[in-house]
């Protein structure tokens, strides 16, 4: 939980390392730990979107996969993203692209161009092989880069999406003035992350127990400071982006994590996970504390979204 506030008062260069550093760790997780996900729960890699009020047991009979394809529905029509012919969009990013379910989804649904872009070598060349036998090679591609210097011209793409990749970032500032670079005016953004939860009155950080809850999450998965989806707003706001909406969706989470425990300790599972390595064990051992993060308050499943106004408006 200390690496931006290291980063801050660290050297450019220095900070630079450790950006690296974190990078090459979350590359490494992905890479060891995308093929056990895959074999267990298929191409979508992040949060199923259930209806609210569920029992916990519900985790034991509800079609996971299906959820998963309703974040993204509701994600889009949350934001706002059209669906007529004329107006939809027709050059994505995603950002963080997994092993390519999101894009793939995209671009059936659009009829769109995407491009899915990931630090892990792994994802990169899993998500190509699936989508060639999709036969949506020529309209999705993938390619290994870095959402805080995306290699992509100013004004490119009518729609970002990123779907739980936020929390990575060790820069939110760098990250949101990258996606505002390349997209288009007009177009719009939309950023699902998990954030802490806001500040109250007289509160200047969070309280020691949930930083040492939030440090031993960020360990675990290679995540840098978390923060609160008001800090996305506010610098959503100061980067002249126009209809700023968020929301706090997790309320409709809630079964996930138990699923993905569930999932883990079943045959498959435990024989996957020993298979992978140390780095996913270890990754699979702190899902409880993600339960913990959501059950108390401290985590929230986040969404934010924005328009680049069109120049002149």
């Amino acid at each position: 939980m200390r690496i931006m506030a290291a980063a801050a008062s660290a050297s450019p260069s220095a900070a630079t390392g450790m950006f690296s550093e974190l990078n090459n760790g979350i590359a490494h997780f992905y890479d060891t730990s995308s093929g056990v996900w895959e074999n267990i729960w298929g191409e979508h890699m992040h949060h199923g979107y259930y209806d609210p009020g569920l029992p916990r047991r519900a985790a034991f009979t509800v079609d996971h996969v299906k959820a998963q394809v309703r974040m993204i529905e509701e994600s889009l029509k949350w934001a706002g993203i059209p669906d007529e012919a004329e107006s939809r969009p027709k050059k994505i990013i995603d950002v963080g692209c997994g092993i390519g379910g999101s894009s793939r989804h995209l671009a059936r649904k659009y009829g769109a161009e995407v491009v899915g872009i990931t630090l892990s070598p792994h994802q990169a060349q899993r998500a190509t092989s699936i989508t060639s036998a999709a036969g949506l090679s020529s309209k999705v591609r993938f390619q290994v880069a870095d959402a805080l210097n995306q290699p992509f011209p100013d004004n490119h793409f009518d729609f970002i999406w990123s779907m739980e990749s936020g929390e990575h970032m060790p820069d939110k500032e760098k990250f949101m003035a990258e996606l505002v670079r390349v997209t288009k005016p007009g177009g719009r953004i939309l950023i699902v992350t998990w954030c802490h939860r806001e500040l109250v009155e007289g509160e200047n950080s969070l309280t020691p127990s949930e930083e040492k809850l939030l440090k031993k999450v960020c360990d675990a998965y290679y995540l840098p400071a978390w923060c609160p989806s008001s800090k996305y707003v506010n610098l959503a706001h100061r980067m002249g982006l126009e209809d700023v909406r968020s929301d706090d969706w997790t309320e409709n989470i809630t079964l996930f994590w138990p699923a993905v425990i569930l999932s883990a300790f079943t045959l498959r599972g435990v024989v996957g996970l020993v298979k992978s390595g140390w780095t996913t064990i270890k990754g699979a051992l702190a899902m409880s504390y993600m339960v913990k993060g959501y059950n108390s308050g401290l985590i929230k499943f986040a969404l934010i979204t924005a328009r680049k106004p069109i120049q002149g408006s």
